[in-house]
């Protein structure tokens, strides 16, 4: 896959879940390593997204689409891509196409995931309300994305 691609598919689980724009780097660093600081930075990322599934979930958490939380989803989105193309040892030239990608894509994610979670609470079949099984929805998917970027090439 290449670096454009990853860079987007990365922006974008970020902008639903921004703790995997860090953890998705650290998991394709330290794979295939197995000694004590591997386990522990691949468990305390771990447990950052799992932890934002669930504070993303409880009524004071404030919208994604306000200037300091996208803001932070944005440059998480570009911080992480351009990570994950270090690990993937790419130049400089593709490192800074990641970074303008995982942006772009972190922007689409959080409107995207916004837009997904409003239109199910409002218009949705019944199957995704209350909203939390449209965020749940949203979670698998950023899952998936995040575990195959992270293990995938």
């Amino acid at each position: 896959m290449g670096v454009l691609v990853r860079s987007v598919a990365l922006g974008l689980a970020a902008g639903g879940r921004s703790a995997v724009a860090v953890a998705v780097p650290v998991h394709a660093a330290t794979r295939g390593h197995h000694g004590p600081a591997a386990r522990a930075l691949r468990g305390l990322t771990t447990v950052a997204v799992l932890g934002e599934m669930v504070t993303d979930k409880l009524p004071a958490t404030p919208s994604r689409l306000v200037p300091v939380q996208i803001g932070g989803r944005i440059v998480a989105g570009a911080t992480g891509a351009a990570a994950l193309a270090v690990v993937d040892r790419r130049g400089p030239g593709a490192v800074l196409l990641a970074v303008l990608a995982g942006g772009a894509g972190a922007f689409a994610g959080s409107v995207g995931g916004a837009s997904w979670r409003q239109w199910a609470a409002e218009q949705g079949p019944d199957v995704l309300r209350p909203d939390v099984r449209a965020a749940l929805v949203e979670d698998a998917l950023v899952l998936v994305t995040a575990r195959t970027l992270a293990h995938g090439r």
